[in-house]
Formats: C-alpha cells, structure tokens, sequence
C-alpha cells in the first residue's frame, strides 16, 4: 500500500510539472506574438489550451483518488492540497496567455502603435515569476518562493508605466485606441499572471513550513 501511495503521488508530482510547463510556454508564446506580430504562435496558444484544460481535470481527479484512497499524515495532506490549489492557479495562467493571444490576433489588424520597450521587460519578468514559482514547488525552496513574491511589485511598477503611456497615445490619437487598448489589457493579463505565480510561491511556504501567508494581516486565533 505504501509503495502505491508513492507511485500515485510521484506520478501527481509529474503532472502538475507537465502542466506548469505547458503553462510557461503558453505564456512565452503569446507574448511573442504581440512582440512579433507572428499570427502562428497566437494560435499555437490556442491550439493548446485544451490539453492544460484536460491536465486540471486529471490532476484534480488523481487528488480526489488520493484522499479517498490513502489516510494522508499532516504533510502529505499539506502537499495535496497544496498542488490542487496549484492546479488551479496554472489553469488560470493558461486562460491569460489565451486572453494575450487573442489580443495579438486583433492587434495584427492595425499599425503598431509604439515601440515596444516596458512590454518586454514586464514579460520577461513575469516569464521568470512563473519559473521560479514551479522551481520552488519542485525544490520545496522557500527562499525561491519569497523571490517570487518580492518581484510582483516590480510587475505592478512595469503594469503601471505601460497603463499611463499608452493612455496619452491614445488622447493625442484617436486612431490608436483600439490596439492600444489591447496592449493595455495585454499588460493586464501579464499582471495576473504574477499574480497566479506569487499564489503558487505562497503555497510552496504553506507546503513547507505549513505557514499561510496569503493575508499577513488577518489574525488567525
């Protein structure tokens, strides 16, 4: 019985590795379609949004059969309920790079409004947020995990910088609103991302050292 116990929670382990992979690319694709204007690489996020749906399904199916299954100790309880929350928050990374490539798809339609320079830069941040929240769920790192965590007010400065020049682009020029505004809500969408990330990195803290610290306000007792 042991020995299933850690078949079934390695392969668990597996699949939700599988999916934050998926989830990576994802969102590595869909910003680059923006960058690059590049139609194929917006529909290859589509394209793939079904198999990370189909992951969410099953990794929350193989959490369900674990805790029907098997009497978990403190920690492994910790630990599976740890990655169905993970589960969830890469599922909703998947639908924002969906969100972005969509966006890039209509943005294709028009001239580019600007240069892109804090685009990029937010991207590549919120791209290495999401890299280190999956290495720190598989090294159980907790100094990894409040990197994660540290890094989304730099997303927030960069969300915000975006938000405010492409607003004044817009007032000088009507005939940029509307790709405009898909840059804007790309932006957003890269936000939320970090956001998903820093929900993962506070989950590898609960896991490790069984401590909350989604809301450091709230008095627990």
């Amino acid at each position: 019985m042991e020995r299933h116990f850690e078949k079934d929670m390695n392969l668990l382990k597996e699949r939700l590795l599988w999916m934050g992979s998926l989830a990576e690319r994802s969102v590595h694709q869909a910003v680059h379609a923006v960058l690059e204007s590049d139609e194929a690489l917006a529909n290859r996020v589509l394209e793939e949004e079904d198999a990370i749906n189909e992951l969410q399904i099953e990794i929350d199916d193989r959490v369900v059969q674990l805790l029907a299954l098997h009497q978990l100790m403190a920690t492994d309880l910790r630990f599976v309920l740890a990655i169905s929350r993970i589960n969830n928050d890469l599922e909703r990374i998947g639908d924002q790079a969906v969100n972005i490539a969509q966006g890039a798809l209509r943005i294709l339609r028009h001239p580019r409004v600007k240069p892109y320079v804090d685009l990029p830069r937010m991207s590549d941040l919120v791209e290495e947020m999401v890299r280190n929240a999956l290495n720190a769920v598989v090294r159980r790192d907790v100094e990894l995990a409040q990197k994660v965590l540290a890094t989304d007010d730099q997303v927030d400065h960069y969300r915000d910088q975006i938000f405010r020049e492409l607003l004044t682009y817009m007032m000088g020029d009507s005939s940029v609103v509307f790709p405009a505004f898909e840059l804007i809500m790309a932006a957003k969408n890269l936000e939320r991302i970090g956001d998903h990330a820093t929900n993962i990195a506070e989950d590898v803290i609960y896991l490790v050292q069984g401590q909350d610290v989604r809301h450091p306000t709230v008095d627990r007792r």
